[in-house]
């Protein structure tokens, strides 16, 4: 489930499940057009953690799950929407359907539990001590978020088209939440594991990298965002045209992937 706004924006972000909810509206474009994470991100969680048993914590349609397997790891994955597991199950996933706060983990173990772009919709105090109660001795809980950061001119662009056609949304809702506002959140997250003491002492971690996108595949992205997942759909069309006369054919997104991590004792 991508974010429509930065870990950084709301105090209770976990509280909006409506907007957390709402991603799976159209599962197999959020597949398609969000971000994979970085495969040196995934490789050091592996070797931190104690094994190979993984559970994803808003699975999603699948994409840190298989980012994972391809790791050799054998992946669990709750989602609280049913739309979103069912498009993971196509690719051999198990998903089992529930908030992770109210998840029934019947006596399993894991050896990491890892959440891609959905931390900040789990309640904090509480997901940190499910985690640590799912966790092996050593286990790993690492949670990330993928910061995008586009060329100055595309992020004013899009951010007047959204000003006129949106005006009720943050700036951030046109796609530009900058890595400072997510490793802000991500420091939060690591202030609240260190607070239960559960964990040993958290780490902050940072990738950075880039992606090339055309105009049409940044509109895909645009599209599965919770600006326009939540958007009345008469009025998609018309952002999505304004939004694509403002873009260049082609440019150069960057991202960092900030990521905060803790062993549980």
């Amino acid at each position: 489930m991508p974010t429509l706004n930065s870990p950084g924006e709301s105090a209770e972000p976990h509280r909006h499940r409506e907007m957390a909810e709402s991603f799976g509206v159209d599962a197999e474009l959020y597949d398609r057009a969000r971000p994979r994470y970085p495969a040196e991100l995934v490789r050091r969680v592996v070797a931190a953690s104690p094994g190979p048993d993984v559970l994803d914590v808003g699975i999603g349609t699948g994409i840190v799950a298989r980012q994972f397997r391809e790791a050799g790891c054998r992946v669990l994955g709750v989602d609280a929407d049913a739309r979103m597991a069912e498009r993971a199950r196509r690719d051999g996933l198990e998903v089992e359907v529930a908030a992770f706060e109210r998840w029934e983990p019947a006596g399993r173990r894991f050896d990491a539990v890892v959440a891609g772009q959905t931390w900040h919709w789990v309640d904090p105090v509480a997901g940190a001590e499910k985690a640590a109660a799912v966790l092996r001795p050593g286990g790993r809980l690492a949670v990330f978020w993928n910061a995008a950061d586009p060329p100055p001119e595309v992020a004013a662009g899009l951010a007047d088209v959204y000003r006129e056609l949106m005006p009720e949304l943050p700036p951030a809702a046109a796609g530009a939440t900058g890595a400072a506002a997510y490793a802000a959140g991500a420091g939060r997250t690591a202030a609240t594991l260190r607070g239960t003491g559960l964990f040993a002492e958290p780490e902050q971690w940072r990738f950075d990298w880039e992606q090339d996108y055309t105009a049409a595949q940044w509109l895909d992205h645009l599209r599965t965002s919770g600006a326009l997942t939540r958007l009345p759909a008469d009025r998609v069309p018309a952002v999505l045209a304004k939004a694509g006369a403002a873009l260049p054919g082609r440019f150069t997104v960057r991202y960092a992937t900030v990521v905060a991590t803790a062993a549980v004792w």
